[in-house]
């Protein structure tokens, strides 16, 4: 196959959180490879007919991370399916990477999984690395796909 990189699931500490945080992390460290480098336009283009394309699928895991663990207020989720036509591929990747690092330093002082996250109507810390997961590891599949119909790339 061509361009084929894998890497294996993490090896993670023993404690629930570092668990939750090691499946995560490995998961954004994957969907964030999958969007970089991709070519224009074909990283806007839709792959399917809902309209996914790969740019798009990483601008929303943005937002989502950002209403997870920083409590930022979305307005409309179906257009954070969107980038804007100015973004570039490495800004819309620059971004997410800026976002999962401000989402890491919130859960830095959550050692407890049962305790809410710090901004207002939070769920717990627990639901919150679950919920990431879920959503991360959803779109990841889709941007598996979409990036080999672009360019054959495979691989986690």
């Amino acid at each position: 196959m061509p361009g084929r990189r894998d890497t294996p699931p993490p090896r993670t500490g023993n404690t629930e959180i570092e668990v939750l945080r090691g499946f995560l992390d490995y998961l954004r460290t994957s969907v964030a490879a999958k969007v970089e480098g991709a070519p224009e336009p074909q990283v806007r283009e839709a792959a399917v007919p809902s309209g996914t394309n790969l740019l798009g699928l990483l601008n929303h895991l943005t937002e989502v991370e950002r209403s997870t663990f920083l409590g930022a207020s979305v307005r409309n989720w179906k257009a954070t399916f969107r980038a804007a036509e100015t973004d570039t591929v490495a800004e819309v990747v620059a971004r997410y990477r800026e976002t999962v690092a401000q989402a890491n330093a919130v859960l830095d002082n959550c050692p407890d999984p049962g305790a809410p996250l710090s901004h207002r109507g939070a769920p717990s810390v627990r639901w919150a690395l679950t919920h990431m997961i879920e959503e991360t590891g959803r779109h990841a599949g889709h941007a598996d796909i979409i990036r080999e119909l672009i360019d054959g790339r495979t691989g986690r």
